[in-house]
């Protein structure tokens, strides 16, 4: 019969090597610790600030593209205001419609900037006096007709669009809007102005040309113009889908504009970051509702 092994007697190099593991995983929690205190200190630093920005701008389209241009934003880290119309489009009910309402979403949740291009796409043709103005909308139920309205129904024109947006997303449009084809006057703007809305043109150079015959003015050539004339601070332009183009702009232009402004030292914003309209933002949106509830005077007990 075999005799039973009798346990192994400690001795001092097994303490010694036992004290020497443990310091060692006290030591190794330490060090990720630290890491990971410093990377959440970092992921809490504000980005470095945008010294040569531009802001590119979307309005809305056939939407044919729409996807095509949101994966390119994506893929770049893009991010751009959109300006929306109700207008028809080549699948689903408009471009404000609830067919691309889960598009307007995932654009929302990507942290882009929405702004209104008035409900129905109308365009001022004249002021007509008297508060009123003479309009020619190309969408809704009155598209192709020239009539009269009040400056509070053109800013209806514009509350609407931004409700639509509002209802799609969760977020709360800017405060500003672009007249169809940039076409306004004084009078239409002061209008505009006392209904909370501030007007968004474009800078010469940030035309880019979408909605011009490609026949004419391919895509090389207005590529090679955009990235010849682009400047810090410019607003650039462009179309969610043109029905008259035959060669489509984007993303074909899209994309290598992207790269091609980066690789020359710029950077891309929204226009709630603008300088010509950050306090104007900031003044008409309201802070979130933690930021109010932190704000608050706690009302003694």
């Amino acid at each position: 019969m075999r005799r039973a092994n009798k346990p192994h007697a400690s001795t001092g190099c097994d303490r010694q090597a036992t004290r020497h593991l443990k310091l060692r995983a006290i030591s190794f929690v330490a060090a990720a610790s630290l890491s990971l205190g410093a990377a959440a200190q970092n992921a809490s630093k504000p980005a470095a600030a945008c010294s040569k920005p531009v802001y590119l701008t979307f309005d809305t389209g056939h939407m044919a593209v729409a996807p095509l241009i949101a994966r390119v934003l994506k893929r770049h880290e893009v991010k751009v205001t959109f300006f929306a119309a109700d207008e028809p489009t080549k699948v689903g009910d408009g471009s404000l419609g609830n067919h691309w309402a889960p598009w307007w979403r995932e654009r929302a949740a990507e942290g882009h900037a929405f702004a209104s291009h008035t409900i129905d796409h109308t365009y001022w043709r004249a002021d007509a006096g008297a508060g009123r103005f003479t309009v020619r909308p190309s969408a809704g139920p009155r598209a192709g007709q020239t009539f009269e309205v009040t400056a509070p129904q053109y800013c209806a024109q514009i509350d609407a669009s931004n409700a639509r947006l509002q209802s799609f997303t969760g977020v709360s449009p800017l405060p500003l809007f672009r007249a169809p084809g940039g076409k306004t006057s004084p009078a239409l703007l002061a209008a505009a102005k006392a209904c909370g809305y501030q007007h968004v043109s474009w800078a010469n150079a940030g035309f880019l040309g979408d909605e011009l015959p490609s026949d004419k003015f391919p895509n090389r050539v207005l590529l090679d113009k955009a990235l010849r004339d682009i400047k810090a601070g410019d607003i650039l332009m462009a179309h969610l889908g043109i029905w008259s183009r035959q060669d489509p702009w984007a993303p074909a232009v899209l994309e290598p504009l992207i790269t091609g402004l980066k690789a020359r030292g710029f950077c891309f914003a929204t226009l709630r970051d603008h300088p010509s309209y950050a306090a104007w933002v900031s003044a008409k949106i309201s802070p979130p509702p933690q930021t109010l509830q932190s704000t608050q005077t706690p009302s003694p007990r």
